[in-house]
């Protein structure tokens, strides 16, 4: 064959590779080596080359495997491009036993096999075997690392395991000294490996010595300090940069300053970062974008928010999909819903967390019916739901107490757990569910059929039986948690408690709350304080209920549990304690006609006849108010109605 068909069948073959059509690539091959020789290495290794790229992006054993054995056959295995192509293939494919014996038989004084494989291993999360790989390369003696092999097998190392971190001092004290003055990216992963593993003055140390650094060894630095929120250290690096002009912050450096202020809490200083970024001329990004969007959905700065809309329209972003779903996001938020709506329409191209956004904003608004109505949408046009919109959609069944929808979801994951159990994690919310429901006994049989449970699924289902008046069973759940090595958290002490003073169980309660401060080390909340006040007032012991007010609050109670003293003492006849209750209760709510009814309803059953009619004289102007709507005593009463209708 002579030259020129030669090369047009090349062609040929790489067209077939690079469409991924390997059967009729293999077969031009066959074509080809039927009229070639041996000898023809240059168009052999070209072939080849061409072959085993589609194998690695489609990760093709069946036929990556008969192409190793050809290139074995034709004794093509060290070769310095096959032999990394080899390891590569290999080690993608998670077998790094075989990737591992490429590198062997490549015999080779180039390292690059071993970096191919020590880098893999790393990237396919088997680091240790990374470093295992390097450390027998130095003992065979046969090759010598290079820049690359250092960089990687440091990243190897950045796990936060002990056993990393020691073997990241080890690399450390191998690393050739001359490639460590000479090269700043191996310096930049020397100083990045100390700082993922927790040793800020190493890394502080190593970074003042470099004798020359780049933009990237500043934001190592200064993403090392904002990660474990260190903002002094990073902004003083940060105004270094600029005064030593050396190298310049780039945009990257920008959005790790502006990160940091926003994992803080400091939404403000993220748009002021923003600001100056446009002010000196740094090219801003779709990460900066989202950033700044962020800012202002948790600090509904609605107007900075459409400003940045407006920046991403004229730089042609607002159709990336993080983007326009952080804007969606944000909207919702600042309840512009009909902006978000309008967004969520309008995209082009809708993924599962496109419509996760819109479903997520309208139940933060309270908008149910809405977002359940997004929901349906986004079945019908065969969209698979993840995590987030199973959750999401369960809890606004749990706080719509919407049982039908509930049960329809329930049986769509029981359909989907069956092909894929990662559907199991909203168990937990189907109790929830279910026990918010008063479906107690449902939410028990589901609890028993989980194999692996936390503190929350215990936490909704005393809740369901808190609720449900079922304080033993509720105290039985929670002893059984305790007893599997669970802390318990505020809500849980709450429903705990709060099932104690349903079910008027005095000396558990006590108990209990003792516990949560000596045993468990939670310092009680003004809920707390709540249950244990109602639960003596219930049981009509006042003067413990007064002390709980007097000795062990240390702030001032809330207007609900100075309403649940007064209940009590009108239940009890106790108009000293009550009159105590009614004049703090006054103080905050001045203009409530229930309260004013309370204290009425307590002189009416004591018989204290004088004083039920200078109440009543003060309840006329309240009872004659009239309002074309509910008034706002009238809304207060609805909320509050749970707090004295069992008494």
């Amino acid at each position: 064959m002579n030259g020129a068909a030669a090369y047009t069948l090349l062609s040929t073959l790489k067209t077939f590779a690079s469409q991924g059509d390997l059967r009729k690539a293999f077969l031009t091959y066959s074509i080809l080596t039927t009229h070639l020789s041996s000898s023809s290495s240059t168009l052999l290794i070209s072939a080849l080359t061409s072959l085993l790229l589609p194998c690695i992006s489609s990760k093709s054993l069946r036929f990556a495997q008969p192409l190793h054995s050809i290139i074995l056959s034709l004794a093509h295995h060290q070769h310095p491009l096959l032999a990394p192509m080899l390891v590569h293939f290999y080690s993608s494919c998670s077998l790094f036993n075989d990737a591992y014996l490429v590198v062997q038989d490549s015999n080779s004084p180039n390292p690059v096999p071993w970096n191919v494989f020590i880098s893999s291993c790393v990237r396919h999360g088997a680091s240790r075997l990374g470093i295992l790989a390097y450390n027998r390369m130095l003992d065979a003696g046969l090759v010598k690392p290079d820049a690359f092999t250092y960089t990687s097998v440091l990243k190897a190392c950045t796990t936060t395991s002990s056993i990393s971190r020691e073997c990241g001092w080890w690399v450390h004290s191998t690393i050739d000294y001359a490639c460590l003055r000479g090269n700043v990216r191996v310096q930049t992963s020397l100083v990045s490996m100390y700082l993922k593993c927790g040793r800020l003055d190493i890394a502080r140390s190593l970074f003042e010595k470099m004798p020359v650094r780049n933009v990237v060894s500043w934001n190592c630095m200064i993403s090392g300090y904002a990660a474990k929120g260190m903002m002094k250290e990073a902004l003083e690096l940060f105004e270094r940069m600029w005064v030593e002009q050396v190298d310049r912050p780039n945009v990257v450096t920008w959005n790790i300053i502006a990160t940091m202020h926003l994992h803080v809490g400091d939404y403000n200083g993220v748009l002021d970062l923003i600001s100056k970024m446009t002010g000196r001329g740094v090219c801003i990004g779709p990460v900066t974008v989202l950033i700044g969007l962020t800012a202002c959905s948790r600090g509904e700065f609605r107007n900075y928010g459409k400003e940045i809309h407006g920046f991403t329209v004229r730089r042609c972003c607002d159709e990336v999909e993080n983007v326009r779903n952080a804007m969606v996001t944000m909207y919702s938020r600042c309840k512009y819903t009909e902006y978000a709506y309008k967004l969520f329409v309008s995209a082009k191209e809708k993924s599962v967390v496109t419509w996760n956004a819109m479903i997520t904003g309208l139940s933060n608004l309270d908008m149910f019916e809405e977002a359940d109505s997004i929901f349906r949408d986004m079945l019908a046009y065969a969209f698979e739901p993840n995590e987030v919109t199973i959750l999401t959609i369960l809890s606004i069944c749990a706080r719509m107490s919407n049982l039908r929808h509930g049960r329809e979801l329930h049986c769509y994951i029981l359909r989907r757990a069956a092909i894929d159990d990662h559907y199991l994690f909203s168990y937990n919310s189907l109790v929830h569910l279910y026990a918010n429901s008063g479906k107690v006994l449902e939410a028990r049989i589901l609890f028993d059929s989980m194999e692996v449970k936390d503190k929350f699924v215990y936490t909704s289902l005393i809740s369901g039986y808190a609720m449900q008046g079922r304080g033993r069973e509720a105290l039985e759940l929670f002893e059984e948690m305790i007893l599997y090595g669970m802390k318990p958290d505020h809500t849980t002490m709450l429903v705990v408690l709060s099932a104690c003073t349903l079910s008027r169980f005095v000396n558990e309660g006590q108990e209990l709350f003792k516990k949560m401060v000596q045993e468990y080390e939670i310092d009680p909340q003004m809920e707390h304080f709540h249950c244990m006040v109602d639960l003596f007032g219930r049981v009509g012991l006042i003067d413990e209920a007064e002390k709980v007010i007097k000795e062990e609050m240390p702030f001032d109670p809330s207007p609900g549990i100075w309403k649940s003293l007064l209940w009590a003492c009108r239940r009890q006849g106790n108009v000293e304690i009550g009159e105590w209750a009614a004049d703090k209760l006054l103080d905050l709510r001045p203009h409530e006609l229930e309260v004013y009814e309370l204290i009425a309803s307590m002189y009416n059953l004591t018989a204290s006849w004088s004083k039920l009619a200078k109440v009543r004289k003060l309840m006329e102007p309240l009872c004659t108010e009239k309002t074309d709507e509910k008034s706002d005593f009238a809304i207060d009463l609805e909320h509050q109605h749970w707090e004295v209708s069992h008494l």
